[in-house]
């Protein structure tokens, strides 16, 4: 019988951790609540888990909660904690073996003696407000708020149905882990409560807001998807694309670069640097279904009375792809009755419905910008554009559509591990034909037979 017991507690230790790493492995999702439901006899819930990466939202939340109320116990113990995330079992749970330094024991044990526990990892953090509404409409009674210090003076009946409301608070920073262990207490003492009246349960535990928010970076402007996980969600610091709209007051042309330097005669300007607040003077662009030309007009810089910056851009069919291509042909700079000219269809280019990205785009260094001509006024000018993307076919819209960026495939660092990699096996080969021409011998001198006699002399 003991070895019977230890089996089933092995198992549902097993069962605990592969919940808890499913759980850490599916949520990924902005502004989400954890939610865990368990019983203490056992009941079967019969409730599917969400699909992998799901946001459950208040319309599925109540579904799931009727369905379990069909045939969990009424008596419902609701622990709702100010904030709670994910993040807060994966750093502070036990779920890597190191149970005596969680802060959630009552709650892995409550759960390792469920058979079936419901575990939501991505509740809409919105939704978690309305459990109580959903318990009261199915229940047809209120919710009881109660102090757990005062519970053991309650007496509970097991032949009606009870709502109990525990709150429990959540503080951030260095005494997180202190907070949730003694939340996790508070848990234990109100389960030990209806363990000794011998009152089954169906117990809740979630929080009414994320403690951790993970922000999703949007695609804009050539930035890379990101994630960062923080308290609360920052300010966003992205700036919108210059945005040129054609005749018909469509976007037609977009423009982002984190800046655009231009160097003349000793003086250095950013050109970037009032364009994306909505206030460009774009006076001059046109496009269309072959042609886009973006003109960026600016008024006293580098000691110039006028500046205009031109992106050339046409579309072409290159036979050997067999599809239609958006090159940028020249970048001109037009300044006070004089032109400066660079050839850029070398290296900006991208499908016609993509646009352009390019961490660096220069005419110093491996450039990508080059003058037209060696006496071309282009020479006297230097250029140097980062993280420059821009589109002038295909905008459906005042966001970038999917970008083709500038760097090869084959990066230094692929070609390190391709050369590394083939060494490796050189050398394996050469040791395994190593190997494979030893010969052992095949002739022994017999002790029985006459002694082998090697002439000293010939």
């Amino acid at each position: 019988m003991t070895e019977v017991v230890m089996r089933c507690r092995s198992v549902s230790t097993m069962a605990f951790t592969s919940v808890l790493l499913f759980i850490c492995s599916i949520y990924s999702c902005y502004g989400q609540v954890p939610l865990l439901m368990w019983t203490s006899d056992g009941s079967n819930l019969h409730l599917a888990q969400p699909a992998a990466g799901q946001t459950v939202s208040g319309g599925q939340l109540g579904s799931y909660l009727k369905s379990a109320l069909s045939v969990a116990p009424h008596n419902v113990l609701l622990f709702l904690q100010d904030k709670l995330s994910m993040e807060d079992f994966t750093m502070y749970g036990g779920v890597f073996g190191n149970k005596q330094d969680s802060a959630f024991l009552n709650v892995e044990s409550a759960l390792q003696m469920s058979s079936s526990p419901l575990v939501l990892p991505a509740l809409d953090w919105s939704a978690s407000h309305s459990i109580l509404e959903i318990f009261q409409g199915e229940l047809g009674i209120p919710a009881v708020h109660i102090d757990p210090s005062t519970l053991r003076e309650i007496k509970l009946n097991t032949a009606q149905p009870s709502l109990l409301a525990v709150h429990l608070p959540y503080t951030a920073g260095d005494e997180t882990k202190e907070s949730l262990m003694k939340n996790d207490a508070i848990i234990g003492e109100v389960l030990d409560v209806f363990r000794s009246q011998d009152v089954p349960y169906t117990a809740v535990y979630t929080g009414l807001k994320p403690s951790r928010v993970v922000e999703e970076t949007p695609v804009m402007a050539g930035h890379s998807v990101g994630r960062s996980l923080l308290q609360a969600p920052p300010q966003s610091s992205v700036k919108a694309p210059l945005v040129v709209k054609s005749t018909a007051g469509q976007p037609c042309i977009l423009l982002w670069a984190d800046t655009l330097l231009a160097s003349y005669s000793g003086k250095q300007v950013d050109l970037a640097r009032d364009i994306f607040n909505g206030s460009a003077d774009t006076t001059g662009s046109v496009c269309n279904e072959n042609l886009s030309r973006l003109v960026i007009n600016y008024q006293n810089v580098l000691d110039l009375r006028s500046l205009r910056l031109i992106f050339s851009m046409r579309k072409i069919l290159f036979p050997v792809s067999a599809r239609n291509w958006s090159v940028v042909e020249q970048v001109v700079l037009e300044y006070d009755g004089q032109r400066a000219i660079f050839n850029a269809s070398g290296g900006i280019y991208s499908p016609a419905e993509y646009s352009f990205h390019c961490q660096s785009v220069s005419s110093i260094q491996s450039p990508l910008l080059v003058p037209r001509s060696a006496t071309d006024n282009a020479n006297q000018w230097k250029l140097s554009f980062t993280d420059f993307q821009i589109q002038g076919f295909n905008v459906t819209g005042e966001d970038f559509s999917y970008a083709s960026d500038c760097a090869g495939f084959f990066t230094p660092g692929i070609w390190m591990g391709l050369l590394t990699s083939l060494l490796m096996v050189f050398i394996l080969t050469y040791g395994l034909h190593m190997i494979m021409q030893l010969h052992t011998m095949d002739r022994f001198d017999d002790p029985k037979g006459p002694t082998i006699s090697v002439p000293q002399t010939e």
